[in-house]
C-alpha cells in the first residue's frame, strides 16, 4: 500500500509546528498528511493538545484563494490563514506528501447565506446544512474550489467529502425531535426537491411534481397519525418504496448521475497530475453512499480513486464492509480505506494490525488513519505498530 496518511487539521498541525508534526507523523510509519482544506463546525476532543477542546470556525477554507475564480457562491477564509498559510507551509517540507481533504457540500455557513442553493424537502423547507448538487451556482462553486486549490498549491490530491445530498440526520448542530427517528421517515424528509432537482427530473421523464406531493402527504399523515415505526419495519417500508414507486426509484437513480457527473467536472478541474479521490458517504456502512447520490462504482470511474470509511467496530464488520465496496468498484478504479484506530472503533493494537492487514489482503492500495489530532498516544502507537507488522 503506497499511500500511507494520516488526517489531520490546519489547527492541530500549527500549534505543534508543521516541521515537528511532519516529523512525528513520518515517525508512525505514514508517508503522508491529509489536511482539511474546507471544513464545517464541530467540538472536538484534542488528547495531547494544550486547550483540550476545540471550535472550529463553520463552513471555512485553509487554503489562500483566488477570489477571481468563484461565481455567486464565494469561499470564508479561515482566521488562521491571518498570521499563517499551513497549507502552504506543509506543501513545503520534504518529510510527507499532501492531500487537500475537501469538504464540499456540507457547509452550513455558506448554505444560510445562500438558502437558495440548499436541498429543499417535499414542503419546501431548506436543509442549510447542504449544498445541492443538482444547483448551477453550487458546481460552480465546487469546481472552483478544487481548480483553485490544486492550480495554486503542488498537493499531491484532494480528498473530496460531501460531493452529494446529506441525509437528513446529519450535518447539523442541537439536531432535536420529539418523535422517534426511523429510515421510512428521515430518508423522505431528506430528499430534495428544489427547483434544480425538479427540473431535471423532469427532464429526465419523472413525474416530480407528482412524487414531491406523494412525499409531502406520506409525512404529514405519519406526523399527524398514532403510529410509531419501530426500525426494521421502517427499513422495510423504504426498502419496498424504492422497489414499488416507480417515480422514486427513477428520481433516486437520477441523484446518482447529478453527483458522479460533478465528480467528474471536478477531477477535470483538478490539476492533471494530482490524484482525485472521493469519500462516498457519510453513512455506515459505505454502501448507504446510494441515498447520498453515490453510486460507488460510478464514482470510482468518475474520479479515479475511491477512498472509503470503514469505521466499524470490529475487524470482521471492516472486512464485510472491504468486500462489498471491492465488488461494487469492479476494477473501475483504485480503492483506498480510512481506519479510526480507536474509540468507538478499532480500540486495540491488535485490531488496528489485523485491519491494516486485511485491508491489504483486500486489494486496498492505500490507507488512511482518522484523525492525528483525535488520538492519544497509545492510539498513534497502534498505528505504528500495525504499519511496522505490515511491511513487506
Amino acid at each position: 500500500m503506497e499511500w500511507r496518511s494520516a488526517y489531520a487539521y490546519a489547527w492541530d498541525l500549527a500549534e505543534r509546528g508543521v516541521p515537528e508534526s511532519a516529523a512525528e507523523i513520518r515517525r508512525l510509519g505514514l508517508n503522508a498528511v491529509s489536511m482539511a482544506c474546507s471544513y464545517h463546525a464541530g467540538k472536538f476532543l484534542r488528547p495531547r493538545a494544550g486547550g483540550k477542546v476545540y471550535f472550529p470556525e463553520d463552513g471555512t477554507i485553509y487554503f489562500r484563494h483566488d477570489p477571481s475564480r468563484y461565481g455567486k457562491i464565494r469561499p470564508v477564509p479561515n482566521s488562521i490563514l491571518d498570521a499563517r498559510d499551513v497549507l502552504g507551509e506543509l506543501c513545503s517540507q520534504t518529510e510527507l506528501a499532501v492531500c487537500a481533504w475537501m469538504v464540499l457540500l456540507h457547509n452550513s455557513r455558506l448554505g444560510e447565506a445562500h438558502p437558495e442553493c440548499c436541498v429543499a424537502n417535499a414542503f419546501g423547507d431548506r436543509l442549510v446544512y447542504s449544498l445541492c448538487p443538482s444547483s448551477p451556482d453550487v458546481r460552480k462553486f465546487a469546481v472552483a474550489l478544487v481548480g483553485d486549490l490544486t492550480a495554486n498549491y503542488p498537493v499531491a490530491g484532494v480528498s473530496l467529502e460531501t460531493p452529494g445530498f446529506l441525509p437528513f440526520a446529519h450535518g447539523y448542530h442541537h439536531e432535536f425531535a420529539l418523535v422517534r427517528a426511523n429510515p421510512w421517515l428521515e430518508n423522505l424528509l431528506g430528499l430534495c426537491f428544489c427547483p434544480s432537482c425538479m427540473a431535471q427530473a423532469e427532464e429526465a421523464g419523472v413525474d416530480a411534481r407528482g412524487l414531491k406531493s406523494r412525499v409531502a402527504g406520506d409525512v404529514s399523515d405519519y406526523l399527524a397519525g398514532n403510529a410509531v415505526l419501530p426500525r426494521d419495519m421502517a427499513e422495510s417500508f423504504w426498502l419496498a418504496d424504492t422497489r414499488t414507486d416507480g417515480e422514486l426509484s427513477a428520481f433516486l437513480d437520477l441523484r446518482c448521475r447529478v453527483v458522479a457527473s460533478l465528480v467528474s467536472e471536478l477531477r477535470g478541474a483538478a490539476r492533471e497530475d494530482a490524484f482525485v479521490a472521493v469519500i462516498p458517504s457519510v453513512g455506515r456502512p459505505t454502501a448507504n453512499a446510494w441515498y447520498e447520490g453515490g453510486d460507488i462504482g460510478a464514482l470510482a470511474e468518475a474520479a479515479g480513486i475511491v477512498e472509503a470509511c470503514f469505521y466499524e467496530p470490529s475487524v470482521d464488520r471492516v472486512q464485510a464492509d472491504l468486500f462489498d465496496v471491492s465488488r461494487r468498484i469492479r476494477g473501475k478504479g483504485e480503492l483506498r480505506g480510512i481506519l479510526r484506530p480507536g474509540y468507538p472503533d478499532l480500540e486495540t493494537a491488535s485490531e488496528v494490525t489485523s485491519a491494516v492487514q486485511a485491508l491489504r489482503a483486500g486489494g486496498a492500495r492505500g490507507i488512511s488513519f482518522y484523525n492525528w489530532g483525535f488520538l492519544r498516544q497509545r492510539n498513534l502507537d497502534f498505528i505504528a505498530a500495525a504499519l511496522s507488522e505490515d511491511r513487506p
